[in-house]
Order: C-alpha cells, then sequence, then structure tokens
C-alpha cells in the first residue's frame, strides 16, 4: 500500500522529474553546477525513477527545494457535479446565440434611435428560428448525456494542450544539454520523441474519449 511506503520509494511523476530539471537549470545559472555536471545530473533526473532517486540530485544544492508529491488526479467526471456540466454544456451551446442576440439588438436600438420612431424587431427573424432549432437540440442533448460527453471532450484538449507543454519543455531541456541541436529536424523530434517515450520521460499521447463516454 502507498500509505505503508516511504517518500523516498514512492514513484516519481513526470512534473516531479521536469521540477527537477528547472531546479538545476537554476544552480547552473547560479554558477553552483558546471554544465558537465548539469548535463549529468539532467541525464539522472529524467531517468529517475523514485522521490529518493531526485532528492539525491539536489542534496547538495542550497537552494533547491525537495520535490513533493502531489495528489492524484480525479478523473474528468468526478471533478464537476452534473449540474456543473449541464451549466457548462448549456452556455457552450446557448453562447454564441445570446451574443448574436445582444449585438443585433444593439444595433436594432441605435436603428431606433436615429430613425422617426421604434422600427421593427427584425432580429427576431434571425435569433428566432436559430433559438427554435436550440432548444431542439437542449432538449435532445439532456436526453442523451451530452453535458458529461462535452466535459468529456474539453478534458481531452486540455490533456493535449499540456502534453503539448511538455513536450515543448523536453525539447528545450534536450537543446540545452546538447542532446538536440539549435534547429532539430523533422526526423530528429521524431526520434527524440520515441526516445523519450521508451525512457516513461514523456506520457502517450492522451486518446479521444470513446463515443459512449
Amino acid at each position: 500500500m502507498v500509505e505503508d511506503m516511504g517518500r523516498e520509494q514512492m514513484r516519481a511523476a513526470d512534473a516531479d522529474r521536469h521540477q527537477v530539471a528547472g531546479q538545476l537549470r537554476s544552480a547552473l545559472e547560479e554558477g553552483r553546477l558546471d554544465l558537465g555536471e548539469y548535463d549529468e545530473r539532467l541525464q539522472r533526473a529524467y531517468t529517475a525513477k523514485t522521490y529518493g532517486d531526485l532528492d539525491r540530485l539536489l542534496t547538495d544544492l542550497p537552494n533547491a527545494a525537495p520535490v513533493v508529491p502531489s495528489p492524484r488526479p480525479a478523473p474528468p467526471e468526478a471533478k464537476a457535479r452534473p449540474d456543473g456540466l449541464t451549466r457548462a454544456w448549456l452556455g457552450h451551446v446557448w453562447g454564441p446565440w445570446v451574443k448574436t442576440l445582444v449585438i443585433l439588438t444593439l444595433i436594432w436600438a441605435f436603428g431606433s434611435v436615429f430613425s422617426d420612431g421604434p422600427e421593427y424587431y427584425w432580429p427576431v427573424w434571425v435569433v428566432g428560428p436559430w433559438g427554435v432549432l436550440l432548444l431542439l437540440r437542449t432538449a435532445g442533448g439532456l436526453t442523451q448525456g451530452e453535458p458529461r460527453k462535452h466535459a468529456l471532450e474539453s478534458e481531452h484538449r486540455q490533456r493535449l494542450r499540456e502534453h503539448r507543454r511538455e513536450r515543448k519543455m523536453l525539447y528545450r531541456e534536450a537543446i540545452a544539454s546538447g542532446e538536440l541541436p539549435l534547429n532539430p529536424s523533422k526526423e530528429q523530434r521524431k526520434a527524440f520523441i520515441a526516445e523519450a517515450k521508451a525512457r516513461g520521460d514523456l506520457p502517450p499521447k492522451p486518446r479521444k474519449p470513446a463515443a459512449d463516454g
């Protein structure tokens, strides 16, 4: 059980390795490590398996803080209550309609001010049929679980953005350590990513959630 395991034996995550790499980079900039020491410790940081492995890279650096294990993230469907998911989905569906209604109403209002009298409310011919279609979509979506599907898709897009940021961070670290040239080719990038995944430095690209959730 994890509760009975000491911190040094607990498995480190990619975010922990990146945090240690950042502290090593700061030590290099401060002159506490030379380039050779930085390169050696950086490679050991990205191959570290436990928090104890990471701690040993920072013990002689006075300004470095030990990595604190972060709690396990909750699954996407547990992060929000059903009513919160419904509100978010309704905002996604009806948001463009509301913005269009406001803009067209302001245009109609300005036109009425500068005319002899109130103009016919012509925006109804735009927002009316559109609103009817959205009402049908809302009714069908609520019965088919669309709010939860929308939440899962939003979570997937967020994970993709985080994966891209993590990949760019690895590129920068590899270029700084000389593992990659300053302007790597497409083939060099592909080979580097494949090696990073094999080492466990970069998780696989998040998969799109199944249609049934």
